[in-house]
């Protein structure tokens, strides 16, 4: 096989990273909306980026299905044996309902207790519990959606979770203006309220969609069915290697937030600005990760070694390139990009003094966001979880403490999280050099 072209891999990278963007677009359309309200719009503000990360959190751990399954059926898929693996999904999505049903009995009745292990307080506090409180009666639907997702991405298609995605980024933003602001004389304003329903109505009509489309587009039926296929302990295992990988991810990014809302209100609302446009161009750039994931898949499956390489040092050129692309944009809109979000002198102030930080780890993030996905397509998440384990508890979490102690504020929050992203990087490139590039480890 030749090596994959620029336009193979847009192929498959564009429609993803268009999928991809769906999520954050979602935070970001509550936080631009939220951020311009004339009632408490800093207390809510601050309160839609504590739950955000919240709920990236549980959403990242327990969403690795996606990753797991596209990994298999990747592979499958090369080896010329798909219908040896129709019967998983439904088997896969089974267990994520179940897992989300299990995260909402748990967390629901604590909601304020958790919230204030973020130091929440006062309005803040309200309006964290009263969102979180809809925001996660979406999170079956979410699941879902993800596992399919997943299922369409080991086929080789990114085209029809891109179709569903932007359907429900789209919807959300309707619903948001509606639902937020009101109708005179039909709807009244709902703030908080409104943004938090907006998103649940989107994520149910996206988990709607996705199953009507995996029917009508393929031969894997989506109820379960008996004995459970011969690859759920690999899936399982892949499963339990990135729960625990992104619990160390999430770990970072809630003494992060945990930090950032201690410096007060102003500064936990400029990090939610930042670190919502951060995810923003993670997820730009986590388009050719999935396109590398399931390239990469297909191949470990076929036992093609040489085009995998080649396929690799493609990838990074691209994402270098993006990564740079996006820095550089942000440096010339980097007033008006602050305006977008907030209005308040004081959270801008604090926003501007940080935001140049984020641009410059692009090149960066861009680097580790593909050898993510292409160590998932080898199925190596046991690399995955051990290299994160180390950049959160090596790296990261010394690092915030020192520079605190330093009273950098929220600049030592994002250099801790540059010195996490390198951590993150050094050791999968070494181990991709080394190993695989090498034909050392086996294919």
């Amino acid at each position: 096989m030749q090596a994959y072209s620029f336009k193979q891999i847009n192929t498959l990278a564009l429609p993803a990273l268009i999928a991809g963007i769906a999520e954050p677009i979602l935070s970001i359309t509550d936080t631009a909306i939220i951020g311009n309200l004339t009632r408490n719009p800093t207390d809510a503000l601050a309160a839609v980026g504590i739950v955000g990360t919240f709920l990236s959190m549980l959403i990242w751990v327990f969403g690795q299905t996606q990753s797991a399954l596209a990994a298999i059926i990747a592979q499958y898929l090369g080896a010329g044996h798909i219908d040896a693996v129709k019967h998983l999904p439904a088997q896969a999505i089974m267990l994520a309902l179940l897992l989300a049903v299990g995260i909402i009995i748990s967390t629901y009745p604590f909601a304020t207790q958790i919230f204030e292990l973020y130091n929440a307080k006062e309005h803040i506090l309200d309006y964290s519990t009263i969102y979180y409180k809809i925001r996660i009666l979406g999170f079956p639907f979410t699941l879902f959606t993800i596992a399919v997702f997943g299922t369409f991405r080991g086929l080789q298609n990114t085209k029809m979770p891109m179709y569903i995605a932007v359907f429900g980024a789209l919807l959300n933003v309707l619903l948001d203006v509606v639902l937020v602001y009101g109708i005179p004389n039909y709807i009244a304003p709902m703030h908080i309220e409104g943004a938090a329903y907006a998103s649940v109505f989107a994520q149910i009509a996206m988990a709607l969609l996705a199953g009507y489309y995996l029917y009508k587009n393929t031969a894997i039926p989506l109820l379960p069915k008996l004995p459970l296929h011969k690859e759920v302990p690999r899936f399982l295992t892949m499963v339990a290697n990135l729960f625990v990988r992104t619990l160390a991810l999430n770990i970072t990014l809630y003494f992060a937030v945990r930090f950032a809302t201690s410096y007060g209100k102003n500064h936990i609302a400029a990090y939610t600005i930042a670190i919502n446009l951060w995810f923003l161009c993670a997820f730009l750039i986590d388009g050719y990760a999935t396109a590398g994931q399931i390239l990469t898949g297909k191949l470990y499956g076929a036992k093609n070694h040489t085009t995998l390489t080649a396929l690799n040092h493609k990838l990074l050129k691209i994402a270098i390139t993006l990564g740079s692309l996006l820095a550089i944009l942000g440096f010339i809109m980097y007033k008006p990009i602050g305006l977008l979000f907030v209005k308040a002198p004081e959270v801008l102030q604090q926003f501007y003094s940080i935001f140049w930080l984020v641009l410059i780890m692009q090149p960066l993030c861009a680097v580790a966001f593909i050898y993510d996905g292409v160590f998932k397509g080898l199925g190596k998440m046991k690399v995955l979880r051990n290299v994160l384990l180390v950049a959160t508890f090596v790296i990261f979490i010394p690092a915030i403490y020192v520079l605190n102690h330093y009273k950098l504020e929220l600049h030592g929050v994002f250099i801790a999280l540059a010195f996490w992203m390198l951590a993150r990087t050094a050791p999968l490139h070494m181990y991709f050099k080394a190993k695989v590039a090498s034909n050392k480890d086996s294919i």
